[in-house]
């Protein structure tokens, strides 16, 4: 259980990365609310969007896959935007202002959460 709320806040502080990293390009509109509800409604977006992506995204990439396999795996890009901007416009917590948005932070956020999950460790411990 504890690990999962590690995963749960590095994958909320990859969000907020990813969303400065992309609100330095001019044009784009993905934001993250930083005051104290928003906090709280940021860790109910990721946990949403965890829970889209764990089923329907599979769903989506297994009926898929032979598109997927045409493209040599660069659709499931396509697919892990497609449901970021979907949460995204929920407006729990971040919103993505069109699809280049949603593409680019993606990616960032899936970057961030893999080099900030580096520090947590997958073995179970004796204690």
């Amino acid at each position: 259980m504890k690990k999962l709320v590690v995963r749960w806040i590095i994958m909320v502080v990859a969000m907020v990365i990813a969303a400065t990293i992309v609100g330095l390009i001019p044009g784009t509109r993905f934001r993250v609310d930083l005051t104290p509800t928003g906090v709280l409604s940021l860790f109910l977006g990721t946990a949403v969007l965890a829970l889209v992506n764990a089923t329907l995204g599979k769903l989506i990439k297994i009926l898929t896959l032979p598109l997927t396999c045409l493209t040599l795996g660069l659709f499931s890009l396509v697919i892990n935007a497609a449901l970021f901007w979907a949460v995204g416009t929920l407006g729990l917590g971040f919103t993505v202002g069109g699809p280049l948005d949603a593409f680019l932070g993606s990616i960032l956020v899936s970057a961030c959460a893999a080099v900030l999950g580096v520090f947590v460790s997958d073995e179970k411990k004796d204690e």
